[in-house]
């Protein structure tokens, strides 16, 4: 076999190609030092066993199929003892409904919003002379003149020919009422006034006012 270190003219002894190779061949075979190597030693950035492969870690399976503890909201109220003073605010905080003109005081309702009322209707009727007045007084009736006095209006047209008077003797459009009417002198009988009414509204006590003159028939029409 043919020696394979090579001498130069000097004398040197030159390195074979295969010791030249040999550095580089070793360094490409050897071990990487930058891959971990496996190791008994606890440490404490052990994988969590809910992200572990479940076929290698058996812990793994058992924490994903454990169901989470679901926590009561706190201050939620339960119950129905709970429920009703809820319902309870709701229905107070609806608005109330507004007081109608029959809720004034007695005096300011007959001043203020039925006369005008009564006028206006009675006019529509064809009666254009209407005089009306509101005072409490003795009523105007053979047989009565010994009684209280008494809030009424009266109304008269044609010169005071014709004339009727309504009374309030418990100063109430609720209360008792009661009608009466003469032509030329003082009326005789007094009668009963909306007696089947349930409640009285100012519509309903004009609408009964000029129902009876014209059953009178006193009115413009007849």
């Amino acid at each position: 076999m043919a020696e394979e270190t090579n001498h130069n003219q000097a004398g040197e002894v030159t390195p074979s190609t295969v010791d030249k190779q040999a550095p580089s061949v070793a360094e490409e075979n050897a071990p990487s030092t930058d891959s971990p190597e496996a190791t008994s030693i606890p440490t404490a950035n052990a994988p969590d066993p809910t992200t572990a492969n479940p076929e290698t870690n058996p812990n793994a399976a058992q924490a994903k199929t454990a169901p989470p503890k679901r926590e009561k909201p706190a201050g939620k109220a339960t119950g129905d003892g709970d429920e009703k003073p809820a319902a309870a605010a709701k229905a107070g905080s609806k608005k109330e409904k507004a007081p109608g003109v029959e809720d004034k005081p007695f005096v300011e309702f007959i001043q203020q919003d039925y006369l005008p009322a009564l006028q206006k209707a009675i006019a529509k009727e064809g009666v254009q002379d209407l005089q009306l007045s509101f005072a409490k007084q003795k009523l105007p009736i053979v047989g009565y003149e010994k009684a209280e006095d008494c809030w009424q209006i009266a109304g008269s047209w044609q010169n005071g020919l014709r004339q009727f008077n309504l009374y309030f003797p418990e100063e109430d459009i609720q209360g008792k009422k009661a009608f009466s009417c003469n032509e030329g002198k003082k009326p005789s009988t007094l009668e009963s006034f909306l007696i089947d009414e349930r409640k009285i509204t100012l519509d309903l006590l004009v609408f009964g006012i000029v129902q009876r003159l014209n059953g009178q028939k006193w009115l413009g029409r007849n």
